[in-house]
């Protein structure tokens, strides 16, 4: 008996779902509603689809505030402003400009905070 090797070529493209969402729903409203509606979804980082869905099952909206901590947001700001001042004396560096005293003693300082706020992300961490 000969075995065959049947070889099934991958079609590609998005993989099937499990639950498929193919049910269409219309809804009358007036066009103040919808301009509630779309505002509340917005405000609730969904979709209209999505929001409707979920008032709809639960009666209740979970709020997902993405907005991050007024520390993170300063430690990004922070870290923002000493890779482009890095960058720039790594250029000049690269070039043939040497640093000024005053270029010298900025990095001595931001390399103090680099520093410190890796110490404050360890703490942070524990």
């Amino acid at each position: 008996m000969e075995e065959q090797n049947v070889i099934t070529k991958n079609k590609g493209g998005r993989p099937k779902k499990a639950v498929k969402k193919d049910q269409l729903m219309a809804i009358k409203c007036t066009l103040y509603e919808r301009k509630v509606i779309e505002a509340r979804a917005k405000s609730a980082n969904l979709s209209v689809s999505e929001y409707l869905r979920e008032i709809g099952l639960t009666g209740k909206i979970d709020r997902r505030d993405k907005a991050l901590p007024k520390e993170v947001l300063n430690l990004t700001a922070a870290l923002n402003h000493m890779g482009a001042n890095l960058n720039q004396i790594a250029k000049k560096r690269n070039g043939t400009d040497e640093l000024s005293p005053l270029e010298r003693a900025e990095l001595k300082v931001q390399s103090g905070q680099l520093k410190e706020i890796a110490v404050q992300i360890k703490s942070y961490l524990q």
